[in-house]
């Protein structure tokens, strides 16, 4: 008998088997991590490592195992409520929150790594900072200072509420922060009157203060024209004193006298002998007459 033509095939089956172990050892080491995923490390029930970065790793084959978790922004939307405002009125609330997974290793720690514990906590945690800040908030305010401020008083009363679980909040936003359907046009309504109230209560400010100021320009321009006619009736005088001083210089003696005097006559009967009509009639009194003998 020949064995050795016997051992040939099984050799090759030993050899493909062996070939087949190691690559099956090889490929169940290998794993990739890709851009929008952690990767997790777990070794005898617990975690060995965190990939963060995309590529291909290796683990140890039958000992260690890998499961992901992701590492995008995730969205949770909130389950409509009512809340109560500060003025013990009822509003409509619909809002959602942008969050992510910012430490993996505290992730599976606190919420076992699962994204479902993580959204039970995140709605709880959100609802009570929504609800604390709309009860400190008057509806009134609510509804006209839709501005963004509720949603940053919400952020500021999360805080750091968060970081014990790996998760970062990175946004929270109201859908929906409105009235009742069935009380919503009787608040309008009440909104309205107050606002036309507080638009009378300034229109009749103004014009008090219009009033104001015109009685105020009005006294002022009296008090501006009573000066003006003092300083008038003294400037005249000051001219008429002038004028008197004047005449008592030009009377100061009897030829001066004269010559003034025969110098207004002159004077008048130039202006009288204007136009066609050159004939008077003259008092013999008269200064003009006089200039004639």
């Amino acid at each position: 008998m020949n064995f050795t033509a016997d051992k040939k095939p099984i050799s090759r089956i030993l050899i493909i088997a062996a070939v087949l172990v190691i690559l099956l050892i090889l490929f169940g080491s290998m794993y990739i991590i890709h851009q929008n995923e952690y990767g997790i490390v777990w070794q005898f029930g617990a975690v060995n490592s965190v990939r963060s970065e995309p590529g291909l790793y290796f683990k140890m084959p039958f000992v260690q195992s890998v499961s992901t978790l992701p590492k995008t922004e995730l969205l949770y939307d909130l389950p409509i409520s009512d809340v109560i405002t500060g003025d013990k009125h009822s509003m409509v609330l619909d809002s959602f929150a942008l969050w992510r997974i910012s430490d993996p290793r505290l992730f599976i720690e606190s919420l076992s790594g699962s994204v479902a514990n993580a959204e039970s906590r995140i709605n709880a945690i959100i609802y009570n900072a929504l609800k604390t800040v709309i009860s400190s908030q008057k509806q009134e305010t609510i509804i006209s200072g839709r501005d963004g401020r509720v949603v940053k008083l919400v952020m500021e009363n999360i805080g750091n509420n968060f970081d014990r679980y790996g998760i970062e909040i990175l946004a929270v936003e109201t859908k929906t922060l409105d009235l009742p359907d069935d009380n919503k046009d009787a608040v309008y309504t009440r909104m309205i009157s107050e606002r036309n109230n507080i638009a009378a209560s300034y229109t009749a400010e103004g014009n008090a203060e219009a009033k104001r100021i015109r009685n105020e320009a009005d006294k002022k321009v009296m008090i501006t024209l009573s000066e003006a006619n003092a300083r008038a009736a003294e400037l005249r005088a000051e001219g008429d004193a002038e004028y008197m001083r004047i005449l008592a210089d030009v009377y100061d003696s009897e030829e001066e006298a004269d010559f003034y005097t025969y110098m207004i006559a002159l004077d008048a009967l130039a202006k009288s002998m204007t136009g066609a009509e050159k004939t008077l009639i003259l008092d013999a009194d008269s200064p003009i007459a006089k200039l004639f003998y």
